[in-house]
């Protein structure tokens, strides 16, 4: 059985599972430089993608649509051969809390010359799907509670078992966006014209708010006004409730919200108000999860999958996992719209066999190619031995290996990579890929290393939980130290195949130092760069090594720091 799973709209994807094994996942902004967020406006796009992997839409046995926004339904307008038609998809959120995974059947996937049948089922199960389908949970047979909160929804609980799911509750009622929109009130991302749904703020408030001090007395101020408007009693707070598939209601009366507390933070610096803020939506995250399990009749062992926009808050993620709640906390690498395509090929599966484990690897996207290289650039033949020479030189190198990553963090596949050891490379980096100085620069680190140079140091490969500098290392690894003295970290097993391994089991050899830089290779506001040629156009690092070829700018000078 051969299940395509699209997603349509922002992070457009297209995702092959073929008898419980992802062959593939193609997210739209990984292709050609495209911009963040890509969605898919031609089904050409679709048919290309097939292709590019050896398939015809005739070799596909049931297509899967994610659904989107609307109560009832979702709607999508695409092109097809340049004409505009008309599809419909199941919508955000289940209609039916018994029984979750009902599929919406649609007709009129106009794919090259043929029109298919598929199916739809909501959005949010399509992130309860990819997060437990990829889980050791589920390779286990065992059931899990799956969060998932996405920026338009009130974080929602799911109980999953092999056999099913069921909705069990809202933690809380406020919707993941607010995070972003606080920055949108304060800061240095503050705007006076506050419309629309700005993707790109909550991670960079993520960094940002290392700068401030969490204030008890702010955060009453922000527990006052979320009860006035949006927990207690009060007409306003039951009018918000009761607005919850309105999105435009609900975005709403989040700046409505801000904008009262801002009146009241007048004297407060902005750092320590966003600072505040985020301990205060932790605080109701670790409550609200504690409050919804108690007397929730579960076995023994309780495991925990986080997926939608906000599973990508590490800062939040650990201190879930630190919460004592639960025994094992697992978030996939792809846990907002990224992972939607396998999410919703995922449904299909489940809704078939039940939610059964999937066989995958986080390096299933776009293969990479060298592309044409422009001038001014000489090439020759490079080891990984020789490449962790280059690294100890104290030279940056774009290193780009085979498959990409799936979703939005650089894990080795399409990354910079550099020295840790210098104070000045941190922001080195930032400066060339246009970031604010308090933005931070991963380390990607051997596993086994790891426990003794990060608090918890526990494997960690996909960079999606907070750990400790442990003070020892903090002026010998100065570069991925966070200004809070926390790091994102990316662990990585000496056993694994992928060329990152041995790189940095080279690089130990040279150096002592079991770990890198690790920020992605993109440009800014875009998705990896799809080859060599895009890295060296590009032009910022003057060293681009791409599966065995070392790519050396022509007059190429060492980073100074």
């Amino acid at each position: 059985m051969r299940i395509c799973g699209i997603k349509l709209t922002h992070d457009g994807g297209i995702a092959v599972v073929e008898d419980g094994r992802l062959v593939f996942c193609i997210e739209q902004e990984k292709l050609d430089n495209n911009p963040r967020y890509q969605h898919i406006e031609r089904l050409e796009t679709v048919v290309a993608v097939l292709a590019e992997n050896g398939l015809a839409p005739r070799d596909i046995d049931r297509f899967v649509i994610d659904g989107w926004d609307g109560e009832i339904q979702s709607e999508f307008q695409v092109l097809s051969k340049g004409s505009p038609i008309t599809l419909n998809g199941a919508p955000y959120v289940e209609r039916d809390a018994e029984n979750p995974l009902t599929a919406y059947q649609g007709s009129g996937l106009m794919l090259d010359n043929g029109v298919f049948s598929y199916e739809s089922y909501p959005h949010v199960l399509g992130h309860v799907a990819s997060a437990y389908c990829t889980s050791s949970f589920a390779k286990a047979e065992e059931p899990a509670f799956c969060l998932v909160w996405d920026g338009c929804i009130f974080p929602r609980l799911y109980y999953v078992e092999p056999s099913g799911v069921r909705f069990v509750g809202c933690l809380f009622p406020m919707i993941g966006h607010a995070y972003a929109a606080a920055g949108q009130h304060f800061g240095p991302y503050r705007q006076e014209l506050r419309t629309g749904w700005n993707l790109g703020i909550a991670g960079k408030l993520m960094a940002y708010i290392a700068l401030g001090v969490v204030h008890e007395h702010i955060m009453n101020v922000f527990q006052e006004l979320y009860d006035y408007h949006f927990a207690g009693d009060t007409d306003l707070a039951f009018g918000y409730r009761n607005n919850s598939h309105s999105e435009d209601a609900l975005l709403t009366a989040v700046h409505d919200f801000f904008d009262a507390s801002a009146s009241r933070l007048i004297a407060e610096t902005p750092e320590d108000i966003l600072a505040s803020f985020h301990a205060f939506v932790e605080r109701l995250l670790v409550r609200g999860m504690t409050s919804t399990l108690r007397g929730y009749s579960v076995p023994e062992t309780r495991n925990l999958c986080i997926a939608g926009g906000c599973g990508l808050n590490i800062k939040w993620n650990s201190a879930l996992r630190a919460s004592g709640l639960f025994d094992a906390v697992w978030v996939p690498p792809f846990p907002n719209d990224s992972g939607s395509a396998i999410g919703a090929a995922c449904c299909a599966l489940a809704a078939d066999n039940g939610f059964v484990h999937l066989d995958w690897s986080v390096y299933s996207g776009p293969n990479v190619s060298h592309g044409k290289v422009p001038p001014g650039w000489q090439s020759s033949a490079c080891s990984l031995k020789e490449l962790a020479s280059v690294l100890a030189d104290n030279k940056p190198v774009v290193f780009l290996a085979g498959r990409a990553e799936l979703g939005p963090r650089a894990l080795g596949g399409r990354s910079i990579l550099a020295a840790a050891t210098s104070p000045e490379m941190k922001d080195h980096l930032n400066k060339i890929k246009v970031r604010e100085h308090f933005r931070p620069v991963a380390p990607i680190c051997l596993e086994d290393r790891a426990p003794d140079m990060f608090d918890p140091g526990t494997p960690d490969p996909y960079m999606l939980f907070d750990h400790r500098t442990r003070s020892e290392w903090k002026d010998k690894i100065p570069a991925v130290v966070h200004l809070d003295g926390t790091a994102r970290l990316q662990t990585v097993s000496r056993t694994s195949e992928h060329p990152i391994a041995e790189l940095l089991m080279e690089y130990e050899k040279l150096t002592g130092i079991s770990l890198l830089c690790n920020t992605s290779a993109n440009l800014n506001g875009r998705g990896f760069f799809p080859d060599a040629a895009a890295a060296c156009e590009w032009g910022c690092v003057d060293h681009v090594w791409c599966d065995g070829l070392l790519l050396t700018k022509t007059g190429a000078s060492q980073f100074e720091g």
